[in-house]
């Protein structure tokens, strides 16, 4: 059973022109650093800023979303508002979407119970996929649970430890794209249970330190840990 989305890790050109949008205009304080990383934090997430130097190497034009409290989303409409935020509801809740200098699109939602302040968590990331349906049989054998399916547009809406959406290659809000070789790391209870059920389907399965790394039929990373 996945019990967390313990890392998120995206691909950046220049970690300087990184670290300027991620702290000053989102407020995240850098954890750690070196000269090819950056790593913040949402809640219980890593966000991990990565140069391509290694793999895994970190998503491309990965479009993820941020929590916030919803008495904090106006403010954070006013701070950005420069950027010309593009702005969606969801029932009650609204979000809003800006491009980071990587061309990632980064979304902020009223989201949660409204406890803490700032940028509480991450809860939701979009992989590009080449097959829908290998790619909802794989991750469902994870454990994630199928919401919601796209009408007009190739996608499946997963609920785990974060929501997780599946795209076939489209542009969605806000001209987001679902990201490739995105790299993302999971708490588990016991790896080994946790890839039992997609070992077979799965381009690479190495061990790593306090875990296995997955490499998904779509090149995605996946740590287990």
């Amino acid at each position: 059973m996945l019990q967390s989305l313990d890392h998120l890790a995206l691909e950046v050109k220049y970690l300087d022109r990184a670290r300027e949008f991620y702290t000053t205009r989102l407020g995240l304080p850098v954890e750690r650093e070196s000269d090819t990383e950056l790593v913040f934090r949402a809640g219980e997430t890593e966000l991990v800023l990565r140069r391509p130097r290694a793999v895994p190497r970190g998503g491309l034009h990965t479009h993820y979303a941020f929590s916030t409290p919803p008495s904090e989303y106006d403010d954070w409409w006013a701070r950005l508002e420069d950027l010309e935020p593009v702005e969606h509801s969801f029932g009650s809740a609204r979000s809003l979407y800006v491009d980071d200098p990587d061309d990632h699109c980064v979304e902020i939602g009223e989201a949660g119970d409204g406890e803490g302040s700032g940028l509480t968590g991450i809860f939701e990331v979009v992989l590009e996929v080449a097959e829908l349906d290998r790619a909802e049989d794989f991750y469902t054998d994870l454990g994630f649970g199928v919401v919601d399916r796209g009408d007009e547009r190739r996608r499946v809406r997963l609920a785990g430890p974060m929501d997780l959406e599946l795209w076939e290659p489209q542009l969605g809000l806000a001209d987001a794209r679902g990201g490739v070789h995105v790299d993302l790391g999971f708490g588990t209870a016991d790896p080994d249970d946790a890839v039992a059920n997609v070992r077979d389907r799965a381009c690479a399965v190495e061990r790593v330190d306090g875990g296995l790394r997955v490499l998904d039929p779509d090149g995605h990373s996946l740590t287990f840990e």
